[in-house]
């Protein structure tokens, strides 16, 4: 009996950690999160540049040090009418909760036009083996846009007020199988896979 290589999921955050879960969960893996290793409370310093730089230094960060291989995810949301403003800086938009900072980001845009909301998340998820030193990062995008009022009950961070450009849905009302079909974090682990079997 073949024994299933073991990944480190590295993440604290219970909903991204349950969308990477789902989206491989067909795969043949043993996965493991960072409390299911009693991970010190150490995280690394993100000063990358890009999603793709703090991807990299989180996996690589974790994967030392746990020695074994890891996946990280760094994303974020863009918004064009608030340029430079999201991004690599998402989740530091704001102090306190999720809710302060989508709250903060609709009272921003109260008075930006429907046709002017557009917006897109981005996931950039890396694949670190410290023992080889193989390194693979893979990218997602979902296109939409940013709605006037939150809705919906499900996800996490921007998900009530970001509605979905293919279903004309917010994030926050689909299921996390739904969500996994279309969000930027399933489609860069869904372009991953096949790195995983190298």
């Amino acid at each position: 009996m073949t024994i299933p290589k073991t990944i480190l999921i590295a993440t604290t955050k219970k909903g991204k950690l349950n969308e990477f879960k789902e989206a491989l969960k067909d795969l043949k893996f043993n996965f493991l999160t960072l409390k299911d290793i009693n991970f010190p409370k150490i995280q690394p310093k993100e000063n990358g540049k890009t999603f793709k730089e703090n991807s990299i230094i989180k996996a690589r960060f974790y994967g030392k040090r746990a020695n074994l291989m890891t996946l990280s995810d760094d994303s974020g949301l863009l918004v064009d009418a608030l340029p430079n403003k999201l991004g690599i800086k998402t989740k530091r938009y704001a102090k306190g909760t999720d809710k302060n900072r989508y709250k903060k980001l609709l009272k921003k845009m109260v008075n930006v036009p429907r046709k002017e909301r557009k917006a897109r998340f981005i996931s950039a998820v890396t694949f670190y083996n410290p023992k080889t030193d193989k390194l693979v990062t893979t990218q997602g995008i979902c296109d939409g846009k940013i709605a006037f009022k939150p809705q919906g009950l499900n996800g996490f961070g921007y998900d009530p007020i970001f509605i979905v450009k293919e279903l004309n849905k917010h994030f926050a009302e689909l299921t996390l199988e739904e969500k996994n079909k279309i969000s930027h974090r399933a489609k860069a682990l869904e372009k991953m896979k096949k790195y995983l079997f190298l």
